[in-house]
């Protein structure tokens, strides 16, 4: 407890000397022990009080730790929490440290693996990138031939950092909650424990090989994207090794000129690519900035690093595919009636009046130039919108907008006048047909009758058990199985409370599950 508060005392000068604790733009609104407080803990550079207050806060972030840049990259996806504009701050994190000696990185490797550095690589180099979590090395496998594989390793003891500074926030949190009524509306003790998963998550490496194999099954046949195959044999908890990649990296344009490669084409496939997977998938690289993303010798667009993906489920990947539909078609009031169909805006708000809303959206984007137009621009403006009429944040549609906004840089760094549009609108078009299309109407029907079947071949069961039911009532009532009342017999005597409960209610369930078939 004392550790965390005295943490939590270094968390906040370093926020102030960013101006990020009670940042001078907000003053006014302040109570009076706000103000002081920002008085006594003093301010910090110049240089950092010119920025604006997102980015001050980003730098504050960065400055306290890994477990803090994972904070901000969890609130730069609640713009229902922080703003609009601190949230698309947050969202340029840079999550880079100095790497850590090569030495600890392959004693880290050969303690994890369980077996000798060169019984598993031929070579093993130095680190090529360095970040708040861990550090890559390229390296060769001792196998006949060779291959070059990159190999990520935690850095160490950050398990033990990132534990330390979660009970803090955690700690910051209960407290929180406890003397402000606002805070209690923002749950800021939920956003800790969303914190504490998705670090529980990043800090297993075996989870991000995981996620590189699915999008690589998803993806396989796409033939201008492709994902690092993971080496297995050579992954832990703690270390990631996966194919090497020889390619050019997107942000160099000039070297993919000399290269032969078109960088419009590069451009359309980095948005297709994104799109597909958001959509046809459902699971998408959510991190595609350009230092994760390379081209290689056969102009195909490789990703690596799958740390952060997202997921879209089937009604939220219809949700967006008919939105953007909605929106090339001018259709504002078909838009309008796919929020109220899935529940995003409550029915007390007026159709009509949402759908004049959206029109205010739509209406300038349409006569702009190519140049000007921005798709993640108008899903930013459309949950703004929606939060006026009352809609909640989705946390899966705001990692989308947050990965388009990324997506959409680097695909105008490619070309200047990359029409995000065009490139979209097929890909958003084929998905409507495949899903409310005649094929899709046709794989309903199918799996209804497969249903169906399934029912047909139970039913026989179904009714013995309903007869069995039937009889055991006019028998003097329902009667447990003896394997289930002596079970229950057992831990009367030999478990404890607990796993009796847990026993009783598994036959209670039972019994109601049975009373439900006679109905």
């Amino acid at each position: 407890m004392f550790g965390d508060f005295f943490r939590l005392i270094h968390i906040a000068r370093t926020l102030a000397k960013h101006d990020a604790l009670v940042p001078r733009e907000f003053l006014d609104a302040m109570p009076a022990s706000a103000k002081f407080a920002r008085f006594m803990l003093g301010l910090g550079p110049k240089k950092d009080r010119d920025l604006p207050p997102g980015q001050r806060l980003a730098r504050a972030l960065e400055s306290l730790g890994p477990a803090h840049v994972k904070l901000g990259q969890v609130l730069a996806t609640r713009p229902d929490l922080v703003g609009d504009d601190i949230a698309l701050a947050l969202g340029q994190l840079q999550d880079r440290l100095p790497p850590f000696p090569t030495d600890d990185a392959k004693a880290a490797v050969e303690r994890d693996l369980g077996r000798p550095l060169a019984a598993m690589f031929s070579s093993f180099g130095e680190p090529v990138a360095a970040a708040s979590i861990a550090q890559v090395h390229k390296a060769e496998t001792a196998d006949d031939p060779p291959r070059p594989v990159a190999v990520k390793v935690l850095r160490p003891g950050i398990e033990q950092e990132f534990a330390r500074d979660l009970s803090a926030l955690a700690l910051a949190a209960r407290i929180a909650e406890r003397v402000s009524k606002e805070a209690r509306r923002l749950r800021p003790i939920a956003v800790v424990e969303t914190i504490a998963v998705s670090v529980a998550l990043e800090l297993d490496l075996r989870m991000e090989g995981a996620a590189a194999s699915e999008l690589a099954q998803r993806t396989k046949a796409d033939i201008d994207f492709r994902v690092p195959a993971i080496d297995w044999d050579r992954t832990s908890g703690r270390v990631l090794t996966s194919e090497w990649i020889d390619g050019i990296p997107v942000r160099d344009v000039e070297a993919l000129k000399a290269a032969g490669h078109d960088p419009k084409h590069i451009a359309e496939v980095v948005v297709r690519s994104f799109v597909q997977q958001a959509l046809r998938d459902g699971f998408f690289h959510a991190d595609m900035h350009q230092g994760n993303l390379f081209v290689d010798a056969q102009g195909r667009l490789v990703a690596v690093d799958f740390g952060i993906m997202g997921r879209l489920d089937p009604t939220m990947r219809r949700f967006m595919a008919e939105t953007l539909a909605g929106f090339l078609a001018r259709d504002y009031e078909r838009v309008a009636q796919i929020h109220f169909d899935v529940g995003f805006v409550p029915p007390h708000h007026s159709l009509e009046t949402f759908a004049q809303a959206l029109r205010a959206i739509g209406e300038p984007i349409f006569g702009k130039s190519v140049r000007d137009l921005s798709m993640a621009r108008l899903l930013q403006q459309l949950f703004e919108t929606t939060r006026r009429f009352d809609m909640q944040a989705q946390p899966q549609l705001v990692l989308m907008q947050k990965t388009m906004v990324v997506v959409e840089g680097v695909a105008r760094s490619l070309d200047p006048d990359f029409d995000i549009w065009e490139t979209t609108r097929p890909v958003v078009e084929r998905w409507m047909i495949q899903q409310i299309g005649p094929e899709a109407r046709l794989r309903e029907v199918g799996e209804g009758m497969s249903a169906l079947g399934r029912l047909a071949r139970d039913l026989p069961q179904l009714l013995r058990n309903a007869e069995n039911v039937s009889n055991m009532l006019a028998d003097g009532g329902l009667r447990l199985h003896p394997d289930t009342a002596r079970a229950i017999a057992e831990a009367q005597i030999t478990r404890t409370r607990h796993v009796r409960i847990a026993l009783w209610i598994t036959a209670a369930s039972a019994v109601g599950i049975l009373a439900v078939v006679l109905l």
